[in-house]
């Protein structure tokens, strides 16, 4: 349909969503490959660093499902930030942080394994919580940083808004534990293309048409996704899974240089994650 490809780098598919009917809407729509993140599952609780075990393989299981559907489909794998407040409740906080951390180890053997792409979507909470939990958070993300930069693998962080100010503050995370800022993915980003913006990390765009537009006004060294939530009492939620092939479409008949649309769907994934894009 396109003759480049069409790569939506964030979605979630649910057990109890449409799943791979989703992702035959996606390829209907003009769409090549997903990258799936993994999320808490109503399947799968965790009150143990074991249970991300059993959680992770839902998330594989689902991708393989997208594989066989015809979709060039990856995972990404990681303990959900908001998880450790939910562990918190159930435990003493340094509990729950090795729990977290125990999550972190089982993705990162995943990734080892070739079974993941990245550690994701991990990071802290994106609203206000309590210092000594806000603390925590940055720990088992620090931690997770580690791991990736040991695995050779990406991070995709959940976090609050971005701001240049934040891209920074997680840029020095990084650069702390020597993970190359190009491999920090910042899931959830506004159009922060510019290098002033950015600060190195790799922006992650929401596919909304305003924010592609200034996306692209700033350069094409960014990623796109829908955040789709396979959630059926919010079906578009965040976006829709075909809104990136359809932005593709309105991009191609605004004359756009396909050059950059190659470059978004293609090379800079394939740059960020050390996959190929067929």
């Amino acid at each position: 349909m396109f003759e480049f490809p069409v790569l939506d780098n964030h979605v979630h598919l649910q057990p109890r969503g449409r799943n791979v009917e989703g992702v035959k809407d996606f390829l209907k729509a003009g769409g090549t490959h997903l990258i799936v993140s993994h999320m808490p599952y109503q399947e799968a609780p965790v009150r143990s660093a074991e249970d991300f075990r059993s959680a992770y393989g839902i998330t594989l299981r689902m991708v393989e499902g997208a594989r066989s559907a015809g979709a060039g489909a990856f995972a990404t794998l990681g303990p959900y930030p908001v998880q450790l407040l939910e562990l918190a409740e159930a435990m003493p906080l340094e509990r729950a942080v090795e729990v977290m951390k125990g999550g972190m180890d089982i993705a990162a053997s995943r990734v080892r394994e070739g079974r993941a792409i990245a550690l994701g979507e991990i990071g802290r909470p994106h609203f206000p919580v309590p210092d000594d939990v806000m603390a925590a958070s940055n720990a088992i993300l620090a931690y997770g940083m580690q791991l990736a930069k040991e695995c050779g693998c990406p991070v995709v962080v959940h976090a609050e808004s971005a701001t240049p100010a934040s891209m920074e503050e997680l840029g020095a995370m990084a650069d702390r534990v020597g993970l190359p800022r190009e491999r920090v993915v910042k899931h959830y980003c506004g159009p922060l293309v510019a290098p002033h913006e950015s600060r190195g990390l790799y922006p992650s765009v929401l596919a909304t048409r305003p924010m592609v537009q200034e996306a692209l006004a700033k350069g094409d060294r960014f990623l796109l996704e829908t955040d789709f939530m396979d959630d059926l009492e919010r079906p578009g939620a965040v976006l829709a899974i075909t809104t990136v092939p359809k932005r593709m479409r309105q991009l191609v008949e605004k004359g756009t240089d396909p050059s950059v649309l190659w470059k978004v769907n293609k090379d800079n994934p394939e740059r960020v994650y050390g996959i190929t894009i067929g």
